[in-house]
């Protein structure tokens, strides 16, 4: 309950004397004063309560309720010394303050609501369901804090407090939620974020250090198979940051110990190469590699890749997804069984527990924030502890990757293929939907295809959105004799990929789709992609989305149609899609425009909820929080030093349990 934190504060620590009390304030004051008079005024629904009230400045004023004057009158008798909170007005020569919060001043109770800076919760209807009041409610805390405060143990070591003047743990949780000033409420917040970042911190830190720790296959780096793929089957120079990343995964498997790294690379960088290479590595030191991506649709593109790819090199590459004809699959489970298959491309199907691998070696997993942590882990044990490939085409904000990805290695792609030019991107309203569709035709006549993008498939009364298909229908017609072609995640499975097929095939000019191609559909002919009410999709949606053309030589466009009634954050995000292509830059604004609970993947991280800390405005307290914790995981990576006992067992009870970062020692 003491970590049920305010989410704001009255400061009512201002006492005015009721003599310097000014006609027509807008602000509400305090007010100290002794009840020297009470009475009931009127009859009936009209009656009122009137207290006195005499400051020591001589002044007087009124205190008046108009409901519950019964009630509310045997609270108090002449002589009680009063601190009052409210609004003032003044009738004649009188200032009066109506159903003012009020406390009792006296030795044995403090005063909780009036007087000093004011805590307030999150969730007043909430709490008031289960009986409390706001009021109630600091009452409740106080009482805890005035019986248990001094035994609450210390959790971080006396050498990190020290370092980074930190106050004492029991004195923060006593300030933050009745602090004696601003100066003192600003230390006890810093103190408990920096805490609850540490311990954040030392989670990824003992993980990652376990990681380390753990045996993993030793590969032998480029074997023959890797190297004829590189020279031979690929008919492009790799990029420098695509040899990067191949030179840290061949560091990692070479180490003797388990991989677990995360390639970052922004829409079109080569990151599947990256993924094909390493599973050759695999391959090539005696062992299966698997590949595992969140849709089948997705799957099924890499699939045929990966077999373009792998398969020259006399490799057997298999499928396994779902609603495979029982037949099929039980042939693809015997052959990954008994390692006839050397490479296995799969959705979450592959983590089955029917699925036997016979000597897992590698593991890949393609936009890996889709897959929730214990998936992931299962994906893991289907072998002895095989390496772990991890790609994302939607850049994290390095603050966000500090907690959601801080037990991985990083490797950051920032470079495109030779000769891609960066999308040019124009925020256009209804207004020049004509000039759009007159340069959209204008591309169609040199012979390129182009995306048009709903957020919906069917009309919808609620919401006066263009729909997929009408939008289709209506396409069809006046681009007449350019053919238009319909995809969206209502259509059966292969339906989807007959359509898409005809598209990349060139059979398609038009393909009219919803968010179903925001990933891995990779046709280097289009170079227009319209985005229909692009202030309803999301920043990193809306840089997805982008990021299916622009993938051939030809210089490529993204109309952004959005309405012209759009929010401040709407216009915002959607000039920020205007004024860059740099992925890492957009994530970062929209980071500071979502914040980090709703920011995809902290959901299904498995890390902690953050209560006090912010990973966007606190990004310096993280940072030294992460310092610490990892400086101390590395000296003492059991926790067993005297000095860190008090943590241990703090970490011990806080940590996730269910995902095992709590095995310490």
């Amino acid at each position: 309950m003491l970590r049920y934190y305010p989410r704001r504060y009255l400061d009512r620590s201002t006492v005015t004397p009721i003599r310097q009390l000014v006609e027509g304030g807008i602000d509400k004051v305090t007010v100290v004063g002794e009840v020297t008079g009470k009475s009931q005024v009127g009859q009936g629904r009209k009656t009122r309560f009137e207290l006195r009230i005499t400051d020591e400045s001589g002044g007087t004023m009124k205190a008046v309720w108009f409901r519950g004057g019964h009630y509310i009158g045997r609270q108090f008798r002449n002589g009680d010394k009063l601190a009052l909170h409210g609004k003032v007005e003044k009738y004649g020569s009188q200032f009066s303050m109506a159903h003012p919060d009020f406390d009792k001043l006296d030795d044995t109770k403090a005063a909780l609501d009036t007087g000093r800076i004011i805590p307030l919760y999150p969730g007043g209807a909430a709490l008031e369901k289960v009986g409390l009041t706001s009021r109630a409610f600091r009452r409740l805390i106080y009482g805890l804090i005035r019986e248990h405060g001094l035994a609450i143990p210390e959790v971080l070591p006396e050498s990190v407090r020290q370092q980074h003047e930190l106050m004492d743990g029991n004195v923060a949780l006593r300030a933050v939620h009745f602090p004696k000033s601003r100066a003192e409420l600003g230390r006890a917040i810093r103190r408990l974020k920096f805490e609850e970042f540490f311990f954040l911190q030392l989670l990824l830190a003992v993980t990652k250090g376990r990681q380390q720790r753990e045996p993993g296959p030793t590969l032998g780096g480029m074997g023959p198979l890797t190297r004829r793929f590189i020279e031979d089957v690929l008919p492009f120079e790799m990029t420098g940051a695509q040899k990067k990343a191949l030179r840290h995964v061949e560091q990692d498997t070479q180490s003797g110990h388990q991989m677990n790294r995360l390639v970052q690379g922004d829409v079109g960088s080569g990151k599947t190469v990256v993924g094909a290479a390493a599973m050759l590595m695999a391959v090539d030191a005696g062992y299966q590699a698997a590949f595992m991506a969140p849709t089948e649709i997705l799957t099924e593109q890499h699939y045929a890749n990966l077999r373009g790819y792998l398969e020259p090199l006399g490799l057997e590459v298999r499928l396994l997804i779902g609603g495979q004809r029982k037949k099929l699959r039980d042939e693809i489970l015997a052959e990954i069984a008994d390692g006839t298959a050397h490479v296995v491309v799969g959705t979450h199907a592959i983590i089955e527990d029917k699925v036997e691998f016979a000597n897992l070696g590698l593991t890949v997993v393609d936009e890996q924030h889709r897959f929730g942590v214990v998936q992931r882990a299962r994906m893991f044990k289907k072998g002895a502890r095989p390496h772990a490939l991890m790609m994302t085409a939607t850049p994290i904000p390095r603050s966000l990757a500090m907690t959601v990805y801080g037990d991985l290695d990083v490797t950051v792609m920032d470079e495109l293929p030779a000769g891609r030019k960066p999308i040019e991107t124009r925020l256009y309203t209804e207004k020049r939907r004509e000039d759009m569709y007159a340069f959209l035709k204008e591309q169609l006549r040199e012979g390129r295809q182009a995306y048009v993008v709903y957020p919906l498939v069917e009309e919808s009364e609620k919401l006066d959105l263009k729909d997929a298909e009408s939008g289709a229908a209506e396409l069809a017609e006046r681009f007449r004799p350019y053919r238009v072609d319909l995809v969206h995640g209502r259509m059966l499975a292969y339906e989807k990929d007959e359509a898409m097929e005809r598209f990349k095939d060139g059979e398609t000019d038009i393909l009219v789709a919803t968010t179903v191609i925001e990933v891995g559909v990779d046709v280097p002919n289009a170079t227009v992609m319209v985005i229909e009410h692009a202030e309803r999709f999301g920043l990193a949606q809306l840089h997805q989305l982008r990021g299916r053309v622009g993938r051939g030589g030809e210089q490529s466009y993204c109309f952004l149609m959005a309405d012209y009634k759009q929010s401040a954050e709407g216009k915002e995000r959607l000039q920020a899609m205007v004024d860059t292509t740099d992925g890492f830059l957009i994530s970062e604004i929209d980071l500071k425009i979502r914040g980090a609970g709703d920011f995809f993947g902290t959901r299904q991280s498995g890390l902690p909820d953050l209560k006090i800390g912010d990973v966007v405005r606190d990004q310096e307290i993280l940072g030294e929080a992460r310092e610490a914790a990892f400086r101390m995981a590395e000296s003492d990576p059991e926790l067993r030093a005297p000095e860190h006992q008090d943590a241990r067992r703090h970490f011990a009870r806080t940590a996730p349990k269910s995902l095992g970062f709590a095995r310490v020692g």
